[in-house]
């Protein structure tokens, strides 16, 4: 029996922050020249959100404070977290008045996603009515104003959302499969393309693609040798084809997992950043070994600056359990390249998830069962030196740079000192 085609819903709220501010001062966020952002950073600050009406004039919702042109005025708040996730709940209870829970997935702060399918005929509406009714009664009860996009999916849905629906006046638009080839494969630059970052721009570039068309005809097994599975996700977004539901979402994760975070004690960029990841990859693999562990979900966190706030925690389900810390690496750095806004990295968090025993050694076709047997045994008597002589009896060159945190995290107690 074939499934009815979805209805999906992708709502963000326009300018949150700046427009939160507003509210809470009498002011009209479209009328109004203000920025959020914190002013003891200087004119290098960087804003964490500019009214509408500073976006009619040009100005980024991210841009630093000594970019915007010198002829235009403007007020400068510092951000309020507290206000930000109070406003946001109040939101998150209106969609609740419209839809069951397992039918919204809250994507972040000021972005969320409804499947309305089943509503539909209870409401007796089309989608596009309901999505009105929904953003209608946003404005009336908080004063935010909202876009939405509408798909057979959640991606289709979200990039509506972001490419469409601010050209329309009710702030709605609608993309439906027929929409693939005449809108989404020309979409370009490929960042413009929700879950293509910068970094994961460039690498497809190198590969001669430059627009969603490009990904789309690209042969999709040369994506899967570059990309793993991330790379069929490539392919599948390309061509507008999402299959994951927001039902999904709702379901608690029962698989236990093993992860690491580290705060940074300063700003770090990608390079160094990618150092310490490694790092923190290690310390989870040796405890997948001494538990006998393998893992197929590997997730991957990034915060940004506490002076610009935001990130990102992706994951992504591989084919063959590992505990292999190159291949778990490796795996990271897709993520990494692929949602990376090249910002100031605070905050790095990697997990392994959906654990399993570890029953023997698992080849790819490009690898040797000899040599890896070897290399397993390697990483096992490694694990043994630190465990009976101290986690730094055994240090990679790269732990003694400037900005490695191996040496002095290891002296530490679950990241305190000893």
């Amino acid at each position: 029996m074939k499934e009815k085609e979805r209805h999906i819903l992708c709502i963000d709220l326009k300018s949150f922050f700046a427009s939160c501010e507003c509210i809470e001062r009498g002011l009209d966020a479209f009328t109004t020249p203000l920025v959020v952002a914190n002013p003891n950073q200087g004119n290098g600050a960087i804003t964490l959100a500019v009214t509408p009406f500073l976006k009619t004039q040009g100005i980024k919702g991210r841009t630093r404070l000594y970019e915007i042109p010198k002829h235009i005025s403007y007020q400068i708040v510092k951000p309020r977290m507290s206000l930000y996730l109070k406003k946001s709940e109040e939101v998150v209870s209106i969609y609740l008045d419209f839809v069951a829970k397992e039918d919204l997935h809250v994507y972040s702060i000021d972005e969320c996603f409804l499947d309305v399918t089943n509503y539909l005929n209870f409401y007796q509406k089309t989608d596009e009515e309901l999505a009105y009714s929904i953003l209608k009664t946003i404005e009336e009860k908080t004063g935010l104003t909202a876009n939405c996009g509408i798909g057979p999916n959640l991606l289709l849905a979200k990039v509506a959302m972001d490419l469409d629906a601010k050209k329309f006046k009710n702030g709605i638009a609608k993309w439906t499969k027929e929409d693939i080839k005449t809108k989404l494969w020309n979409i370009t630059p490929l960042s413009k393309m929700w879950g293509i970052g910068p970094r994961m721009e460039k690498n497809l570039n190198r590969l001669g693609i430059y627009s969603i068309k490009d990904l789309a005809q690209f042969d999709v097994n040369r994506l899967k040798n570059y990309y793993g599975v991330m790379g069929q996700e490539l392919w599948n977004h390309a061509n507008g084809i999402d299959e994951s539901k927001i039902q999904d979402f709702a379901i608690p994760p029962k698989d236990k997992s093993f992860s690491h975070s580290q705060v940074l004690f300063k700003d770090y960029q990608e390079e160094n950043g990618k150092m310490i990841l490694r790092e923190m990859i290690d310390v989870v693999c040796i405890r997948l070994r001494q538990s006998h562990m393998e893992g197929s979900v590997i997730g991957l966190g990034v915060q940004y600056s506490k002076t610009i706030g935001g990130g990102f925690f992706h994951s992504m389900k591989i084919d063959i359990p590992t505990d292999d810390a190159d291949f778990i690496m490796k795996t990271c750095e897709i993520l990494f390249d692929r949602y990376y806004e090249e910002l100031p990295i605070r905050k790095l968090t990697v997990s392994v998830g959906k654990l399993s025993p570890k029953v023997g050694i698992q080849l790819t076709i490009f690898e040797n069962y000899e040599e890896k047997k070897k290399e397993e045994q390697l990483y096992v008597e490694m694990d043994d030196i630190k465990l009976k002589y101290g986690k730094n009896s055994l240090i990679k060159a790269a732990n003694l740079l400037p900005d490695s945190t191996a040496i002095e995290r290891n002296k530490k107690i679950g990241g305190h000192n000893a």
